[in-house]
C-alpha cells in the first residue's frame, strides 16, 4: 500500500472537516476567485500552453473526438469560468431542512442536508472536469481528490493550481481540492482502498476505466458504463424538427456521453424521414449503419450488426433502426440501452407521456436533443458526472447530489418507554 496514497486520503479527510464547518459565504467566495483566475489572461496563457503540450503528445493515433474532449481554447475556458461562477451562485445545500414532522410524543424530527465528506473523482481527457468537480465539491462542503488521465496531466495540474489558489484566497484549506501527483494505475488502486478516508468515488471515462474502478474499489462507486443514447422519431413528428434535433445530438460534439448513438424511426414515417436524415447527416460526415428495414429504404446505409446497436461510438457513426411503434422502440431501448438518455420526437402528447412513463433512463426528453442531458444545461451549474446507478443519485449530479441527510431530533425531556 502506497503511503503517499494514504497520506492523500488523510489530508483530504482533515480538509473536509474544516470545509464542512466553513460558511456558505466562504465557500462561494472561493469559487468566485477560481472563476476570476480562469478569466485572467496570464493564467489562461499558462493553461493553454499546458494543454497544447498535452495535445501534441496525444495527437499521434488519437481520434478527432478524443482530441476534441482534450482540447481547450479561449471559448472553453470562458465556459468553464461561467460554470464555476454559476455554481458559486447556487443555493447552499448544506444545512437545508429537507423535511420535518412531529411525533405523537412531541418530538420534532428533521432531516438536514450535510456533505458526504471526501469525494474521489477519476476522469479521462476532459480537463474541464477539474474545475467543474472542484467547484461542485466545494459548494457542497466536500473535499475532493481529482485524478485525471495522463493525456491531460499538464492541463489538470495548471487547473488544479487555480482551484487551490481560490481556496487559499478565501481562507479555506488548499487540501480541500487535491490533484493526484501521478496517473499511475497502481497508485489509483491504492486510493480506491482508502475507505477510512474516502466516502465516494465517481469515475468518468471509458468502460475499461470504470470497470477497473468497480473491480478494485473498497469505497462506494457512482458510475455509468456507457452513454448509449437513443432518439425515437414517432410517426407524428415534425420532420424538420426531428432532423435538426438528430443532427445536433449526433454532430455538435460526437465524442461526449450524451451524443445520440441510435436513431429509431417509426415505420409509418420512415420512407419520408430516413432519406432526409441520411442526406443531412452524411453531409456532416456521419456514417449511418442501418438494420435490414432501414437498408431496404436507403440501400447506401452500412449494414448494422447486433453489436452496432450496443455500441457507444463517441464518433461520427450512428445506428438506425425501423420500429413498428412506441412499444417496439421502448423494447429496443430496454434491450440495448445503458439507462443514460433517451428522447422522443412527436406532436402526440399521449405518445410523449407513454414514452416518459415507460422509459426509465436517467434523463428522458421530449422534442429536444439528448445533448441537454448535462448538469449545466439543466440548471445545476455544472455536473460532477452522470449516474446510471439508481441508488443515491440518478442522472446528472450537481451540488445537491453530493450531499446526504442526517436526522436531527428536538425534544423537551421525552424518554422512551
Amino acid at each position: 500500500m502506497s503511503m503517499e496514497a494514504v497520506d492523500l486520503g488523510r489530508r483530504a479527510r482533515a480538509a473536509s472537516q474544516q470545509l464542512a464547518r466553513a460558511s456558505a459565504a466562504a465557500r462561494g467566495a472561493a469559487l468566485v476567485e477560481v472563476a476570476a483566475l480562469l478569466r485572467d489572461p496570464a493564467r489562461q496563457r499558462e493553461i493553454l500552453a499546458a494543454n497544447q503540450a498535452d495535445l501534441a503528445e496525444a495527437t499521434p493515433g488519437a481520434t478527432a473526438a478524443f482530441l476534441d474532449r482534450l482540447r481547450l481554447d479561449d471559448g472553453r475556458l470562458s465556459q468553464m469560468a461561467t460554470a464555476v461562477a454559476e455554481v458559486a451562485r447556487l443555493p447552499d445545500p448544506i444545512g437545508e431542512v429537507v423535511s420535518t414532522w412531529r411525533r405523537p410524543n412531541g418530538l420534532r424530527v428533521c432531516r438536514v442536508r450535510i456533505p458526504l465528506g471526501v469525494v474521489l473523482v477519476i476522469y479521462e481527457s476532459r480537463p474541464n472536469v477539474t474545475t467543474d468537480a472542484g467547484a461542485l465539491c466545494i459548494r457542497s462542503g466536500n473535499a475532493v481528490i481529482l485524478r485525471g488521465g495522463r493525456e491531460a496531466h499538464r492541463t489538470n495540474l495548471a487547473l488544479g493550481a487555480l482551484v487551490a489558489e481560490g481556496l487559499r484566497r478565501a481562507g479555506l484549506p488548499e487540501d480541500a481540492a487535491l490533484l493526484c501527483p501521478t496517473t499511475d494505475r497502481a497508485f489509483l488502486r491504492d486510493l480506491l482502498q482508502q475507505h477510512e478516508y474516502i466516502d465516494l468515488c465517481i469515475p468518468r471515462g471509458g468502460e475499461g476505466l470504470i470497470r477497473f474502478v468497480v473491480e478494485n474499489a473498497r469505497v462506494p462507486v457512482i458510475k455509468h458504463y456507457r452513454g448509449n443514447c437513443h432518439i425515437y422519431v414517432q410517426e407524428s413528428a415534425d420532420l424538420e424538427m426531428a432532423l435538426d434535433i438528430c443532427y445536433n445530438a449526433k454532430v455538435q460534439r460526437p465524442g461526449v456521453c450524451n451524443a445520440v448513438e441510435t436513431i429509431l424511426i417509426d415505420k409509418n414515417v420512415a420512407p419520408r424521414f430516413l432519406p432526409l436524415l441520411h442526406a443531412r447527416l452524411s453531409s456532416a460526415g456521419v456514417e449511418l449503419r442501418g438494420d435490414e428495414r432501414a437498408r431496404a429504404l436507403v440501400p447506401d446505409l452500412t449494414p448494422a450488426t447486433e453489436e452496432d446497436f450496443r455500441t457507444e461510438y463517441l464518433d461520427l457513426i450512428c445506428a438506425v433502426g425501423i420500429v413498428d411503434g412506441l412499444e417496439e422502440a421502448v423494447a429496443h431501448i430496454e434491450k440495448y440501452g445503458s439507462n443514460h438518455t433517451e428522447a422522443i420526437i412527436t406532436r402526440d402528447l399521449r405518445e410523449a407521456e407513454r414514452f416518459v412513463s415507460t422509459v426509465h433512463s436517467s434523463t428522458v426528453l421530449v422534442n429536444a436533443s439528448t445533448r441537454f442531458a448535462d448538469g449545466g444545461e439543466l440548471g445545476l451549474g455544472a455536473e460532477i458526472g452522470i449516474s446510471t446507478s439508481r441508488l443515491h443519485a440518478y442522472g446528472p449530479m450537481g451540488a445537491e447530489q453530493l450531499t446526504t441527510t442526517k436526522f436531527v431530533v428536538y425534544g423537551d425531556g421525552q424518554t422512551r418507554t
